[in-house]
């Protein structure tokens, strides 16, 4: 396809139709993905802002028992993201659909028991537009809040079901706040730093619809050792 590349994903689990230009797989993807815990009784998986589907298809993958719908609001990435799930044999458990994720009509209320999102960091008054829409709507919330997430997370998990996320980190603040108010209820979180002595830049974090109070503050996970590679951990990732 004009304008896409054609990726190998994690050392080829995945290989996947990307634009060449907007959202792309990155880092944020990687940790993720591999942030996604499958519990047993989960069947229906929610992907929000899917993008090209890496996500989508990595976790079905993975978990042999599910079924995964993935959802954005540009429909050129829906189209690759279809696209996508055929090239890699798993049509039959991954569909992809256009709409916005703030329709209150787009999706059936209570019905999954595990939302994954990857949001916007910038707020509007925080971050600067790019000339490119595709990337502007990935990294500005300008189709989607930390309150949007949260509403979107009442409306369509079942009670007790989860939400998995990453974030960045200067905004913890404004994301939790957004969940609790809505009775989405942080768990566990996890700070993840590019190196030992640098700020952490995002946070990976779970959170259950009506859960009672208690949130684990789990280790440090480094993306980088001190020459510059990356660590065990995160190398593992890309081998599960």
């Amino acid at each position: 396809m004009p304008d896409t590349t054609f990726d190998d994903i994690l050392f080829g689990k995945v290989k996947l139709l990307q634009p060449l230009t907007g959202p792309r797989v990155n880092m944020d993807t990687v940790l993720l993905a591999d942030w996604v815990k499958i519990r047993s009784g989960t069947r229906k998986v929610l992907e929000a802002g899917c993008a090209s589907g890496a996500i989508s298809l990595l976790l079905a993958q993975r978990f042999g028992n599910i079924q995964v719908t993935g959802i954005e609001i540009q429909n050129n990435l829906v189209s690759l993201a279809v696209t996508n799930a055929e090239n890699n044999g798993l049509s039959d458990r991954v569909k992809f659909i256009a709409g916005d994720l703030r329709d209150k009509n787009l999706l059936p209320r209570e019905n999954f028991d595990v939302l994954v999102i990857n949001p916007p960091y910038e707020s509007l008054s925080a971050g600067r537009e790019s000339p490119d829409p595709s990337r502007s709507s990935a990294r500005l919330e300008i189709s989607c809040t930390p309150d949007d997430t949260a509403e979107l997370a009442f409306r369509v998990l079942k009670s007790n079901g989860r939400l998995f996320a990453v974030f960045k980190s200067e905004r913890l603040d404004v994301f939790m706040f957004s969940m609790r108010s809505r009775r989405i209820i942080p768990k566990r979180l996890r700070p993840v730093y590019p190196k030992k002595d640098y700020n952490s830049a995002v946070f990976l974090i779970e959170c259950i619809k009506n859960a009672g109070d208690g949130l684990t503050l789990m280790p440090p996970l480094y993306v980088r050792g001190e020459d510059g590679s990356y660590t065990e951990e995160v190398m593992s990732m890309y081998t599960k």
